[in-house]
């Protein structure tokens, strides 16, 4: 598990450089750090994420933040994790896929990308391969399981939003188990500086409402990836447009199970077929975001031995 929050002497090990060249960072803005009653420097780890990710510094000792060992070491391409993230799934291996996903955003791969091309890819690829019999549910089951404990550590790395970041909430209805695509979009407009919240899986179109009225998100959003019939579904959904058109929310569907038919019976504010275009909607909504914290310009950054 990663470490939320890190010393000097810890990021100097992990990166391999003397402390004294970490305070010296530190003290110029590079990495945000914060200090103690006894004024000892902790740094968040979404800052030295940050500050990793921009720099390309590499990381030598991962296991000193918490992670895996050889965790951003090695080219880290979309192909090449994808093809490696559906081995370590369909084994089980927890620690292989949190090194592939933690070396994709270390890299500089967005969240959205890794979610859209490595992750819902591998999942459609592992839903075939149930199909035909290579792949056992338990298999199904387990992987989903992984891959929501290491988006749970990923949305950790991530920077607090503002305090006056756009808040969105999404869920399921009932009869709709399916965690992962909930918690991709949680995590995805996370880093988009967004206050984002998954309010999990099986809910009554009533309490979704409920919470809509109460919190007055800016944006809701819907995960379909199964329900019971169509004319049930319909009806939640007008409950759930008719709720957001009250306290202006946007409502966001997406999903495997929204075909056509369904589609031109509802109302909603746009229907998205991936994360990508979540991004591209949440930006015709020309919400000022808030700046969380991160760190200054590296232009004066020199890595080691220049």
């Amino acid at each position: 598990m990663i470490k939320q929050v890190v010393t000097p002497k810890q990021v100097a090990l992990a990166i391999g450089v003397s402390e004294a060249s970490l305070k010296r960072w530190c003290d110029k803005g590079l990495l945000p750090a914060s200090r103690t009653a006894g004024g000892h420097r902790r740094l968040p780890i979404s800052g030295v994420f940050a500050f990793l990710r921009s720099s390309g510094h590499q990381i030598v000792r991962p296991d000193v933040l918490g992670l895996p060992s050889t965790t951003g070491q090695g080219e880290a391409t979309v192909d090449r994790s994808r093809t490696r993230l559906q081995e370590a799934l369909e084994k089980g291996d927890e620690e292989q896929v949190v090194r592939i996903i933690f070396g994709l955003y270390l890299a500089g791969h967005s969240v959205c990308d890794i979610c859209d091309k490595v992750l819902a890819v591998n999942f459609r690829d592992i839903g075939h391969h149930w199909e035909s019999g290579g792949v056992q549910v338990y298999q199904e089951r387990r992987s989903c399981e992984i891959v929501n404990r290491v988006l749970y550590q990923l949305r950790a790395a991530l920077a607090p939003p503002a305090a006056n970041a756009p808040k969105a909430i999404g869920a399921t209805l009932e009869h709709d188990p399916y965690t992962l695509a909930t918690h991709m979009v949680a995590v995805t407009l996370r880093e988009a500086g967004w206050s984002a919240e998954s309010y999990g899986t099986g809910n009554p179109a009533e309490t979704l409402c409920r919470a809509i009225t109460e919190v007055r998100p800016r944006l809701f959003w819907l995960s379909v990836s199964s329900f019971r019939s169509e004319e049930e579904f319909i009806r939640d959904c007008r409950q759930l447009y008719e709720t957001a058109q009250s306290t202006g929310t946007a409502l966001v569907l997406g999903g495997r199970a929204l075909n056509d038919t369904v589609r031109h019976q509802i109302q909603y504010s746009a229907y998205c077929d991936n994360l990508a275009h979540l991004l591209a909607f949440i930006r015709t909504l020309n919400i000022k975001l808030g700046v969380p914290e991160k760190p200054a310009d590296l232009q004066d950054y020199v890595p080691p031995g220049e």
